[in-house]
């Protein structure tokens, strides 16, 4: 593995056992972090089925040649609560109930407070909130009946830190944090666990075509603990680990990636 310094550093090839046959599913699954997510679980052996709206039969074709394992994937739009309901139910036929939900997709499109209607609150917050609500409301009758299962719910430490220009999406993030510790007290009897893992800045070809400089990439480096630039697949020990039986008295947390920004307060 690359060193996003330029140096080599060791591949990272751990492995969760427990995590072999799980059925595992994961919004906007196809690309970004989403798509190392997919990758990680697959490399587990885990039955992976991910939803998004764009086209992602090129990526899992990659990891069938890759693996020999093919993901399922579901073209879905996640804010229609019914579509989203039917895609989870088309994996629950496919690979047996999900015992490992991971709420990934979000959209951190900027917006000026001033320039917010209606119609965009309600697109924005519904890709970044509602749709956690409902992936999580539908695998938890089957999570309790099977006493046990893992959500785990995407955020992010922008909201932790006070940032501007996205506040329907930073408004999103604090909520994600509070829906998982009350899902998780809701549900910690039936030994379901809910975290939140919320990612720094990560460097994705999205991040780098629409907002990321370099200028903005060196002046993040210097606030972190870690000097070195995040990438997804920097995330994917964490969300193994969250999905794995080595975390079973883990729940109500909230797991910061980020090299050291939000600790630090830089």
């Amino acid at each position: 593995m690359q060193d996003r310094g330029g140096s080599e550093r060791p591949e990272v090839s751990v492995k969760f056992p427990d995590l072999n046959g799980k059925s595992v599913f994961i919004t906007g699954g196809g690309s970004g972090i989403g798509a190392a997510l997919t990758e990680g679980f697959i490399r587990q052996g885990a039955r992976v089925a991910f939803v998004q709206r764009s086209d992602a039969a090129p990526f899992v074709e990659d990891m069938a040649s890759k693996h020999g394992a093919r993901p399922l994937f579901i073209a879905c739009d996640i804010t229609d609560t019914n579509a989203l309901r039917k895609a989870m139910a088309e994996a629950v036929e496919a690979h047996g109930e999900i015992e490992v939900l991971i709420n990934n997709a979000a959209d951190d499109t900027r917006h000026a407070t001033e320039d917010v209607d209606e119609e965009f609150w309600k697109w924005s917050s519904d890709i970044n909130l509602k749709s956690y609500f409902f992936a999580c409301q539908a695998v938890m009758s089957e999570m309790r009946a099977a006493r046990q299962g893992s959500i785990i719910n995407f955020s992010s430490v922008a909201y932790m830190m006070g940032l501007g220009g996205f506040p329907i999406y930073t408004a999103s993030n604090a909520a994600i944090t509070s829906l998982s510790r009350g899902f998780a007290r809701e549900l910690g009897e039936y030994g379901i666990r809910v975290n939140t893992i919320a990612p720094g800045m990560v460097i994705t070809p999205r991040q780098q075509e629409l907002w990321l400089t370099p200028e903005g990439v060196q002046e993040q480096l210097r606030r972190q603990c870690i000097p070195s630039p995040i990438v997804p697949d920097d995330i994917v020990g964490s969300a193994l680990f969250l999905a794995s039986d080595l975390s079973q008295m883990i729940t109500g947390q909230v797991l910061i990636v980020d090299g050291g920004v939000a600790f630090s307060g830089a």
